[in-house]
C-alpha cells in the first residue's frame, strides 16, 4: 500500500507532461494540415529519370483523332 504514495505523484506528473505536450503541439502547428504531407509522395519529380526517348512533349501535343464529325 505504500507504493501507491508514489505512484500517485508519478501518474500526475505523467499525464500533466502529456497535457502539456498536447497543447503545446496544437499551439505550434503540428496538426494544421494532416492530408498534404500524404499527397506529397504523389507528386515528386522523377522528370530526369524519363529516358529521353519515352518523354511526352508537352509543347507539341499528340494530334485528335480524326473520328470526329465535322458537318
Amino acid at each position: 500500500m505504500d507504493i501507491v504514495i508514489l505512484l500517485i505523484p508519478i501518474a500526475i506528473i505523467l499525464a500533466g507532461f502529456a497535457i502539456w505536450a498536447f497543447f503545446w503541439s496544437v499551439n505550434s502547428g503540428q496538426f494544421d494540415d494532416l492530408e498534404s504531407p500524404a499527397h506529397r509522395i504523389l507528386y515528386d519529380d522523377d522528370e530526369d529519370l524519363i529516358p529521353e526517348d519515352a518523354r511526352q512533349k508537352k509543347d507539341n501535343p499528340e494530334p485528335e483523332s480524326q473520328d470526329q464529325d465535322t458537318r
